[in-house]
């Protein structure tokens, strides 16, 4: 969440860089600042209150000492009329800060100044394009269609498992689904990511601290014993420093996971969500920092060139994308997409997003350092997929294919065990 303080002092720029992300209900900021002026003020009362029944108390029991008991009654009957009216102004105070906290989490992020203007996807600046798409000489077939022929996975069996949006690996399908788990993990690893293993389900203020809700509610599973099912391996992962304050010698903090993710994608038809293009389940590794301010931004494109490092070595095509402020998820203060080329649909797929959030998630989480000050600051925390695996699986699949069977990628033959899917 943004800091009140922070809208205090800059309320007309913050409301400028909010409307970049076409954030339209600005009016929340001056409620959220009406909101605080009444705390302030209750809270003035009850510094009055309290300081009031201090003095009675002291009263009273100069009366007792002097044995003018009729004295000392009225006193206490006054200092009960005061503690019921704090009672009430405590009840008041308490209404006041939860509505301002839920104003406070419908406001998305503050956009950085190097985010670029627009509304759309077509407005995202490609800030590099590396490698050469294939060159077949035979009809190349969409990965779908390599599934049913190769027997890699079979949609038609997760939809009477489960439904639509469940696909089901079989045979090598499996083999390089679990290969690719164990590369890109062991890729992290090499870089100095610390490895965990999380839980797949998470409570209501773990979903909150890293801005899934309320914003994203309505996308994610709920189960009747009031858990969700993580939509990434990043809530569970940033959660872990929830309500911690810590040393700034141990910024950075780089952790890397994987998990299963579920998300309820909204229902559409056509080739674009075809296959693994869009599921409710999918596998993926998750990279997530915990960040000194100062640093964070530089950090930012460390992880975004760890990522397109990632992709290189798997020898697809793929382009980095900035994100313009329409097109950035309601938690993000600056965001990088990465995409890689899918040559039998002829289009690109996004298969990672790197994410700085800066402060906003930090201030719902609490995970604070020591500054050089001594006093407690909040971090900055950041996260990026590397990489989830359902469009990869697709890329390697429409890439690599030949009219013998399927290429596996050098780096993933020791983990596969096999040079070709056939």
């Amino acid at each position: 969440m943004l800091l009140v303080p922070q809208l205090r002092e800059h309320l007309s720029e913050i409301k400028a860089h909010l409307s970049k992300k076409n954030f339209k209900d600005l009016s929340l900021l001056d409620d959220v600042l009406t909101y605080d002026d009444e705390r302030k003020s209750l809270k003035t009362k009850l510094d009055g209150l309290n300081q009031q029944i201090n003095e009675i108390s002291k009263k009273v029991g100069q009366a007792i000492k002097t044995e003018d008991l009729s004295t000392a009654e009225l006193l206490k009957t006054q200092s009960n009329s005061l503690k019921e009216e704090i009672s009430l102004l405590n009840a008041a105070s308490k209404a006041n800060e939860e509505k301002m906290e839920s104003l406070l989490a419908q406001i998305p992020n503050i956009p950085s100044a190097k985010v670029p203007e627009g509304m759309t996807p077509e407005d995202n600046q490609v800030i590099v394009q590396v490698g050469n798409r294939p060159n077949f000489d035979f009809e190349a077939l969409p990965h779908w269609d390599l599934a049913k022929k190769y027997k890699i996975f079979d949609l038609e069996l997760g939809v009477k498992l489960t439904g639509a949006g469940f696909p089901v690996f079989t045979g090598k399908g499996a083999v390089l689904q679990r290969a690719l788990q164990r590369y890109f993990l062991d890729f992290n690893i090499k870089k100095d990511y610390y490895e965990v293993i999380p839980p797949l389900m998470v409570n209501r203020e773990s979903a909150f601290a890293t801005g899934q809700l309320p914003d994203k509610e309505g996308q994610m599973y709920y189960t009747q014993d009031e858990f969700y099912l993580i939509p990434t391996a990043e809530v569970p992962v940033t959660n872990i420093y929830r309500d911690t304050i810590l040393r700034k010698e141990d910024l950075p903090i780089k952790l890397t996971a994987f998990s299963q993710c579920f998300r309820r994608e909204a229902g559409s038809y056509g080739k674009d969500v075809r296959g693994l293009n869009r599921v409710h389940q999918f596998d993926k590794v998750e990279i997530v920092h915990i960040s000194h301010p100062h640093n964070s931004y530089n950090e930012l494109e460390q992880m975004k060139d760890h990522v397109a490092e990632l992709l290189a070595s798997l020898g697809l095509e793929y382009r980095v994308l900035l994100l313009c402020g329409g097109d950035m998820s309601f938690a993000s203060a600056m965001t990088y997409d990465l995409e890689v080329y899918s040559a039998a649909q002829e289009k690109w797929l996004e298969v990672s997003s790197v994410s700085n959030f800066e402060t906003y998630q930090a201030n719902r989480l609490k995970v604070r350092f020591k500054n050089d000050s001594g006093k407690n600051e909040l971090c900055h925390t950041l996260n990026g997929s590397s990489l989830a695996l359902p469009r990869i699986m697709a890329a390697i699949l429409e890439n690599y294919q030949t009219p013998q069977g399927i290429r596996i990628p050098e780096v993933l033959v020791p983990y596969t065990g096999f040079e070709v899917l056939d």
